[in-house]
């Protein structure tokens, strides 16, 4: 999957005001909306909750992937933002979250494109090297191309 059709640097965001959980999610949100790829940020934030009701998304070091499956969502992407200070999240190794990925998904692609994307994704965040330009990288450019490299085909 090409993830720069689906990703593009107006929805990365690498210095986030956010202090919370809640305002991450608001000020990704936002992006999103901004940019077209929401329709009602308030649908598409209750079912960002929905989900973290069923279980943290809190990764690893320093990463949170909040995602929502949502009716508002008009095209399957991404949101990438940094914080500038530690966020309180549950995570798999007890880290306070710096970046987040936020998926915001079409429920027609929940089970589809949502896995390759997710897969995609995942793949990255198992490289160490993609997790410290993560949390240096200031290009949301050169964000992008992170994961880009982790493509398996163009399925988009």
């Amino acid at each position: 999957m090409d993830i720069s059709r689906i990703l593009t640097p107006r929805r990365v965001n690498l210095a986030l005001t956010a202090t919370s959980k809640e305002e991450v999610i608001n000020e990704l949100t936002e992006l999103l909306y901004q940019d077209g790829a929401i329709s009602d940020r308030e649908a598409f934030i209750a079912d960002v909750w929905l989900r973290e009701a069923e279980g943290s998304t809190g990764f690893e070091n320093h990463i949170a992937i909040p995602h929502g499956k949502s009716a508002a969502v008009r095209q399957t992407t991404l949101a990438i933002g940094r914080t500038q200070q530690d966020i309180p999240w549950e995570t798999l190794d007890g880290s306070q979250v710096r970046c987040i990925i936020l998926f915001a998904v079409r429920l027609e692609d929940q089970n589809t494109t949502h896995i390759r994307l997710l897969s995609q994704v995942a793949s990255a965040l198992a490289d160490d090297e993609v997790i410290a330009q993560l949390l240096a990288e200031n290009d949301p450019s050169n964000i992008i191309r992170l994961f880009s490299q982790y493509a398996e085909t163009d399925l988009c």
